[in-house]
């Protein structure tokens, strides 16, 4: 039996091995980096592992089901982001960065075998029922998250609109794990927002970074204008562009923002992965933000954007794109970036669709801003420190450098360690001023409570002072 197990597996590390030959030639017919050979003992012990399931598991196994979660598993095991993409998910990630989709609202990670919250969306169920980044679910209705894999995880909580789910969650401060019930929505992002604010100051919010953020940030700013006149205003005196709890998007999107406020051709970002596709460029130019536009809707945009004095507002919750906005603000000295420190995702990730309707989310290189500095696993630092609170303190966050498996900064071994845990009147580690209110209250951020928008517009105010 022994010797015919030996046999198949053999066949199999042969059959294995001419896929990866096949797919790597095909992979790199073009390019001129020089491949390495093929690990045969390691493919050997792949496929005698193969064999045994298929010939010993207590239960019928399909050879698609195995080859699926074995894709999956090596994804998986790179980092947080990485993933295998079965068609559905696919499809609805091409859905979602068009700013429509079906389930909760939440942007998740795993930690130690559980989903994490990265950050809730804004004006979704997630959002709504007080979901906090650095929550653990546990569990989804009856089923344990432990043993699923983070798609598993997705595809449980995405469903059709008006159905119900029962997450489990497990929350930093509180004595034992407590339940919510969600029902699911057609999730329709609206990723700008703004008001004028008293005094003639424009607040700007960008939730989340979608195909039509940047054409939307031009038509909410041209509506600040309009508001301005309308309230016989001098015109917009400063701009808050808040980026609290955004967990990021598209590249072009983050792109476009930026070249709304620099001049055009001025570098936002650059990449830098192993390939020469992953060492780019991005400048305020419309070949780097324009996407599906004949136009380029910059030419609507106010003359004020340009010039009028901005503060950027960060929190443990932005991420990605809108670590690289703030990022090129900051370093081109356009902005000034006050709150907390930034969740610090700088990685690239790139979807390449397989032949199956399947698709691999595959990280390809590192973000940085324009003066160079590396955003993964660190973040952006806020020019000025604000906390959430009058009394300097703030939500406990997770940040990248929490995640299993996190891809270091460049030319690093180890991340930065996490920063110190905020601490409350009483010492208490990992509570905030409100921890004695319900747990399951969202943040409410341009509300009156809000005081790091009341601190952003006092700076602001201060300038209009020195201006004069």
């Amino acid at each position: 039996m022994s010797s015919k197990l030996q046999q198949v597996g053999l066949v199999v590390s042969g059959l294995i091995a001419g896929i990866f030959v096949s797919l790597n030639f095909s992979a790199n017919a073009s390019k001129d980096a020089a491949t390495s050979a093929l690990p045969i003992e390691e493919l050997r012990s792949f496929a005698d592992v193969y064999n045994a399931i298929k010939q010993g598991y207590v239960e019928p196994v399909e050879d698609k089901k195995l080859i699926t979660h074995a894709i999956s598993g090596m994804l998986a095991n790179l980092d947080p982001h990485s993933a295998y993409l079965d068609a559905d998910s696919f499809k609805e990630l091409q859905v979602s960065t068009q700013g429509e989709f079906g389930g909760l609202g939440i942007e998740v990670g795993m930690e130690d075998g559980f989903v994490k919250v990265v950050a809730p969306i804004e004006d979704t169920p997630a959002h709504k029922a007080g979901l906090k980044p650095g929550d653990l679910i546990i569990k989804l209705d009856d089923t344990p998250v432990k043993g699923l894999t983070l798609n598993d995880a997705v595809k449980k909580m995405r469903g059709k609109p008006k159905t119900q789910i029962r997450l489990t969650i497990v929350r930093k401060g509180e004595t034992k794990p407590f339940e919510v019930t969600l029902t699911r929505e057609k999730i329709k992002v609206q990723s700008v927002k703004s008001k004028l604010l008293e005094g003639g100051y424009g607040y700007l919010r960008v939730t989340q970074f979608q195909e039509e953020t940047a054409p939307d940030v031009v038509k909410h700013l041209e509506k600040l204008t309009k508001a301005d006149k309308e309230a016989k205003g001098e015109g917009v005196k400063g701009l808050v562009l808040d980026l609290r709890n955004d967990p990021g998007g598209l590249l072009n999107g983050a792109v476009g923002v930026s070249a709304a406020f620099l001049p055009p051709k001025t570098l936002v970002t650059s990449t830098d992965g192993r390939t020469e596709d992953a060492k780019r460029r991005y400048t305020a130019s419309p070949e780097d933000y324009q996407r599906g536009y004949k136009d380029d809707f910059m030419k609507n945009l106010p003359p004020f954007a340009k010039t009028v004095p901005m503060v950027v507002l960060v929190n443990g919750g932005s991420a990605s794109a809108s670590e690289i906005v703030a990022g090129a603000l900051q370093d081109h000295k356009r902005a000034v970036v006050m709150g907390t420190q930034t969740f610090g995702k700088g990685s690239v990730q790139t979807v390449l669709p397989l032949s199956n309707n399947a698709a691999i989310k595959l990280t390809t290189a590192r973000y940085f801003t324009p003066s160079g500095r590396s955003i993964q696993a660190k973040g952006i630092t806020p020019d000025i420190i604000v906390e959430e609170t009058a009394n300097g303190e703030t939500r406990e966050r997770v940040r990248e450098a929490d995640l299993e498996r996190h891809l270091g900064g460049e030319k690093e071994k180890a991340a930065e360690p996490a920063p110190p845990k905020p601490q409350t009147k009483n010492g208490k580690k990992g509570k905030t001023d409100d921890a004695d209110e319900s747990p399951h209250v969202p943040i409410e951020f341009a509300s009156k409570k809000d005081y790091q928008l009341g601190q952003a517009v006092n700076l602001l105010k201060a300038w209009q002072i020195i201006k004069r």
